[in-house]
């Protein structure tokens, strides 16, 4: 019995090391290879990224640090903003630009097309870039702003790659030209102000859709010395006012915040915004929400700004003020579909 079990074992090593054999004749060394600077192209051809491997960048996007070419053109662009200083409770968010870019890996060109959109956006037809990040100074909120708005009007600038690259004729600008979309990860909501600037000098006054589980149109808090400690990220909005940055047909989505009271709404009307609330979505559902925001922007330039923290906490704990009761991911990326076709710059 033992002999016969030694032959067994003799017999199944034998087939083991043919299979082996067999499957490595798949791929036989090729001969006279040395110094074949083309030897990988030739047997595995073009290299390519893996989800999890390569430079990173958004969803494996071409990587440039345009304003340091200004050469480089494209139809969108994708802009960090590393800021987090203007913030009243937990910072952080200067890495989300670094955290957006990794949680994109598995996006990419190759697999772009979803059955929600019914395309791939990544297929080629428009030309989209990652222009890096701004490097905006963590000393000074002032210069900060200022170098957001010099990156983001200097971007704004630059003629598009493929005429006629949006789908709404109505996006010309004041010029009567074509801008490039620049889509930005930030960063604290401060961030909008900056931009907000950069878009008044091409289309005049903003319509914003603004996702949030906050207001960010608070007045100028108590205590306030100088012109930068005015801009946090919850007085943005009304400073944008101020300067008359924005149109008075803006709209919030998802707002669940704590007030001081009814005043805060009533100064929130005052900056230009209608509010649709986070339990709104049970009680007038998605399609209705987006009716009311659509009917709300209409045709005027719309600028869409999404903070984090529009959803639930127990989804996005790391957010640096947490609300809870927030949407789910699912819930925005619905509404947001809904929007296609508004006058987005």
């Amino acid at each position: 019995m033992a002999h016969l079990n030694g032959l067994a074992s003799v017999v199944l090593l034998s087939v083991i090391a043919a299979r082996a054999w067999a499957s490595h004749s798949q791929f036989p060394p090729e001969r006279n290879t040395e110094g074949d600077t083309e030897y990988w192209t030739k047997k595995y051809g073009k290299q390519t990224d893996l989800p999890y491997s390569g430079p990173l960048s958004f969803s494996h996007l071409p990587y440039t640090r345009c304003l340091d070419d200004p050469g480089s053109i494209f139809d969108i662009a994708i802009l960090g903003l590393p800021f987090d200083t203007a913030v009243t409770y937990r910072p952080g968010a200067r890495f989300g630009p670094y955290a957006i870019r990794s949680g994109s890996r598995r996006q990419r060109a190759q697999l772009g097309y979803t059955l929600s959109w019914g395309m791939n956006p990544l297929d080629g037809r428009l030309k989209v870039l990652d222009c890096g990040d701004v490097p905006v100074s963590p000393f000074d909120n002032a210069l900060a702003v200022d170098q957001m708005e010099v990156a983001y009007s200097t971007l704004l600038a630059r003629p598009v790659a493929n005429k006629n690259a949006s789908y709404v004729t109505k996006a010309l600008a004041k010029d009567k030209k074509e801008h490039p979309r620049i889509i930005s990860l930030g960063g604290d909501h401060t961030i909008v102000l900056p931009i907000l600037r950069s878009l008044h000098k091409v289309y005049g006054p903003i319509s914003v859709i603004h996702f949030d589980a906050h207001l960010d149109t608070w007045a100028v808090y108590p205590g306030t010395t100088t012109e930068q400690s005015r801009v946090t990220h919850g007085t943005f909005f009304f400073l944008a006012a101020e300067e008359k940055l924005m149109t008075n047909t803006s709209i919030h989505a998802g707002i669940r915040c704590k007030m001081e009271g009814y005043g805060d709404i009533k100064n929130d009307e005052t900056v230009g915004f209608q509010l649709i609330s986070t339990d709104d979505i049970d009680d007038l559902g998605i399609p209705e929400i987006v009716a009311r925001i659509r009917a709300r922007v209409g045709e005027s330039p719309v600028y869409l700004s999404l903070d984090i923290d529009v959803i639930d906490p127990g989804l996005a704990p790391a957010t640096g003020t947490p609300e809870a009761g927030g949407w789910t991911t699912r819930e925005v990326k619905r509404i947001i579909r809904g929007l296609a076709g508004l006058n987005f710059v």
